[in-house]
């Protein structure tokens, strides 16, 4: 008799679960007035979870996720996901308790253009171990930077 397959969680349900109990992460929430705030959650042989809070104006650059697939959660307040499509960003909103899961190959920019502050829960399979940013100019993707888990967070 052969054993079941191993099946792997659902990572928004994932990020769904930590939204729900704020009370439960090993640091507390908090707000940075100068960069978006984020600490890692957990980690374990499925993926790791990380915590972000986003003030008024406050947002990420073009980036990857070095081949991780993902997903997140708005747990409070609304963000702005853009995603490239035919050389150009393109907006969508997302709401408190609204998210998206992601594959390996997914760009975005996150950012809070709303008036008050938000916070998102962020899942990744694997691990992040690296990151690029890019640069969309007249309607090509160009490499700025590659961050390294470790180094740059």
């Amino acid at each position: 008799m052969s054993a079941l397959p191993v099946t792997e969680p659902d990572l928004l349900a994932v990020a769904r679960r930590w939204a729900a109990d704020t009370a439960s992460w090993p640091v507390p929430l908090r707000f940075d007035p100068t960069t978006r705030w984020y600490a890692r959650l957990d980690a374990d042989e499925h993926h790791e979870v990380w915590a972000l809070s986003w003030l008024p104006g406050q947002g990420t650059d073009l980036h990857d996720h070095g081949g991780s697939s993902g997903a997140f959660l708005v747990a409070a307040g609304v963000l702005t996901e853009e995603t490239v499509s035919g050389g150009r960003l393109r907006p969508h909103l997302l709401a408190a308790g609204s998210g998206r899961r992601f594959g390996p190959r997914h760009l975005h920019v996150v950012t809070n253009r709303h008036a008050d502050p938000a916070v998102s829960v962020h899942v990744y399979r694997p691990a992040l171990s690296r990151m690029t940013r890019y640069r969309l100019a007249h309607g090509r993707l160009l490499v700025a930077e590659v961050a390294e888990a470790g180094v740059a967070w």
